[in-house]
């Protein structure tokens, strides 16, 4: 079992940056990383045999956890009488420290005492022991469950100050680059005071300064653009970083001295909201591209779209929902090899013309604006499904972005030709010292146990929760469902309350938005078309009375501060309006009420013709049929179907996870032979 903890101490050398001062011993390796084992078919029973080994082995983890808290309470006890240069002095000492003798379990309780005071004073904030527990787990290789409104960020700053200060490089990885900025510049004066480095890598920032940045004790960034700057690295190289290779690149070849590459290695990370990051995102595969022909694309998409309108859904081809995907019929291929025949070209090729036809009747029926895209100034935006956020440089690959854009009538950008390619499961595997924390990470305790190798450790909250659960409302139709949110909205606001309506897609929430402007609602919409105003329309969700109207860019890493006078009148209402494709997210949603022992409440309102059921086939059950019946048989049939399509669905995605980590490891291996990047 690897071990992702930080017990091992540092390798000589590993250190950086220290207050500007450069390290003077050389880095033993270069771009250290953790060399991933090679694939063995007895592997699923090992993954098997190691979560139910890490579940036996929860409580006596969670026991050394808490005598590892005992210590630090008492080693914190006596700093309070310390003056600011007394402080000063233990902290240098301290980390001189353990930058020679690493981060055993008596470097690691002084290093989180010494933190835990230098954060009252420098930031105001001092950890509850539920976070210090967080912390711990994060620094012996775990993922920490914490309850929303928990902390996370502050727990974290324990984990990533005491490895930094031993001279680990240390990565903090969250969902996007408004929380890496807003997470970096709270704490930065609590890692400074300990004579820490802080960058913040955002998108748009240049090689030459991304680099200066990867130099520093602790980086906060999103996972795209460490997992990007990785690749780039790999193509610069040619191949894996090996050390002796690289050390005679460097000596040999003067240009690698000037060039280098941009990272230094992949020491360790702390993954905020880590079940999003790393097993949500990890259905998409990192690719690296350059671009192609503008104008062939765009002749290539419109005779592709032109043949499919010639082909008729049922005879020709089948769309399966629940799978995303089209099937061609044996007729529909022979209308095919006809067409093809007459066009000419390229369209004559058998596998290159159905494979261009699948994906236009693919981006004609299961990609529709307002759920997996939107059209602003005249371009196809992606919108990420499970944070809400546009995501402007990403496109899809396999010419599925240009047949979407020649559907919309917009301009036709070039296709990106794949220079390099991995997935987040290899990516973060690599790291020598892996650790996370989110509030939703039970249900996918398994996969991140058998893929990461990392164990999930529940965390008891510091104030038990005051949040009540209203029951659940399922109407026949989605204008009722509209209808019937805007009458809740209007009740609870009337209370002067605050209201969250979460809504899945771009489309859902201007739906809502209707509704609520039909029936003289006042309200603010925040989507990814208005994403720009995210931080001022958050700053005023919470005052009595404002109801807001959001997609998932309301959920993860979202803190909404109560107004006044709203604790005494019931706090935060939400209101979800959509089952996702993953009980998480409707969780995470949930979680931005009744935070830190505040009061609030939640509901959930559905309707028979939700998104779901349809694309989990769901909907034409005898359940579905069952749901509609009046009273109490009919809620309990209608709250099982839904339990039934989100289970459904979220075994699709977690077979599409592993189909994708098998052909990546396949490719990888394939690619080896060759001597070509990933």
């Amino acid at each position: 079992m690897l071990d992702h903890g930080l017990s091992t101490g540092l390798i000589p050398g590993a250190a950086a940056v220290k207050s500007g001062v450069t390290d003077p011993l050389p880095p033993v390796s270069l771009y250290p990383e953790r060399e991933e084992p090679n694939h063995h078919w007895l592997d699923p029973a090992e993954s098997v045999a190691r979560y139910v080994v890490g579940r036996v082995r929860r409580p006596f983890f969670r026991l050394r956890l808490r005598l590892l808290l005992r210590r630090v309470r008492a080693r914190a006890a006596g700093l309070s009488t310390l003056d600011d240069a007394g402080l000063d002095a233990r902290i240098a000492a301290l980390r001189d420290r353990v930058r020679r003798r690493g981060l055993a379990d008596r470097g690691l309780v002084e290093a989180f005492a010494l933190i835990r005071e230098t954060s009252r004073r420098s930031v105001g904030l001092y950890h509850h022991d539920v976070q210090v527990l967080g912390a711990l787990a994060m620094a012996r290789g775990a993922v920490a469950e914490m309850e929303t409104g928990e902390g996370k960020t502050l727990s974290a700053t324990l984990a990533v100050g005491a490895a930094a200060m031993a001279g680990i490089p240390v990565h903090v990885i969250t969902v996007n680059d408004y929380l890496a900025k807003r997470d970096a510049e709270t704490m930065r004066p609590l890692f400074e005071r300990l004579g820490l480095t802080v960058g913040v890598l955002v998108h748009g920032i240049p090689p030459d300064e991304r680099r200066l940045i990867y130099r520093r004790d602790i980086v906060y960034t999103s996972n795209k653009e460490i997992a990007f700057d990785y690749l780039r690295d790999r193509v610069k190289l040619g191949g894996p970083p090996l050390n002796t290779q690289l050390k005679l690149r460097q000596f040999l070849d003067p240009s690698a001295r000037t060039d280098p590459p941009v990272m230094r290695g992949l020491h360790f990370a702390v993954v905020d909201e880590a079940d999003s990051v790393l097993v949500d995102e990890a259905r998409t595969p990192l690719i690296l591209s350059r671009e192609t022909d503008a104008e062939a694309e765009k002749i290539w998409a419109e005779t592709a779209h032109r043949l499919a309108r010639r082909l008729f859904e049922g005879r020709d081809y089948i769309v399966h929902q629940s799978e995303r995907r089209v099937e061609l019929t044996a007729r529909g291929k022979a209308t095919l090899d006809r067409l093809g025949a007459y066009t000419g070209g390229i369209w004559v090729n058998r596998i290159r013309r159905e494979q261009a036809i699948r994906q236009a009747l693919t981006a004609q029926f299961l990609y529709t604006e307002g759920d997996q895209y939107i059209v602003a100034d005249g371009k196809v935006v992606i919108v990420d499904e499970y944070t809400g956020l546009v995501m402007e440089e990403r496109s899809w690959n396999d010419g599925m972005h240009q047949l979407v854009e020649a559907k919309e009538g917009v301009e036709v950008t070039p296709r990106k030709d794949v220079l390099a390619r991995m997935t987040y499961q290899r990516f973060f595997r690599r790291y020598q010292h892996l650790a996370g924390m989110t509030g939703t990470a039970r249900e996918v305790a398994a996969e991140l146990s058998s893929v990461y190798r990392l164990n999930v450790v529940p965390i008891p909250t510091n104030v038990p929760s005051q949040r009540r659960r209203l029951p659940l409302t399922v109407l026949p139709s989605e204008t009722r469902k509209w209808q019937a949110v805007a009458r809740r909205a209007k009740a609870i606001c009337a209370a002067g309350r605050p209201v969250l309506i979460g809504t899945r897609s771009v489309l859902a929430s201007e739906r809502a938005s209707d509704a609520l402007a039909a029936a003289g609602i006042d309200h603010v919409l925040l989507n990814a078309k208005n994403d720009r105003e995210e931080a001022e329309i958050i700053s005023g969700a919470g005052q009595a009375g404002r109801v807001t109207i959001a997609t998932n860019m309301a959920g993860r890493g979202v803190d909404i501060a109560l107004g006044e006078g709203v604790v005494r009148c019931g706090g935060l209402h939400v209101i979800l309006t959509e089952r996702h494709d993953s009980k998480r997210i409707d969780r995470q949603l949930e979680g931005r009420t009744a935070r830190r022992g505040e009061p609030g409440s939640s509901e959930t309102i559905l309707s028979l013709q939700d998104g779901i059921l349809e694309m989990t086939n769901a909907g034409n059950s005898v359940l579905a049929s069952l749901a509609r019946l009046p009273g109490l048989p009919g809620r309990m049939a209608a709250a099982r179907l839904f339990r039934r399509a989100q289970r459904r669905a979220e075994r699709t995605h977690a077979r599409a996870r592993r189909i994708l980590l098998d052909q990546d490891r396949r490719l990888g291996t394939l690619l080896s032979f060759s001597g070509k990047p990933e």
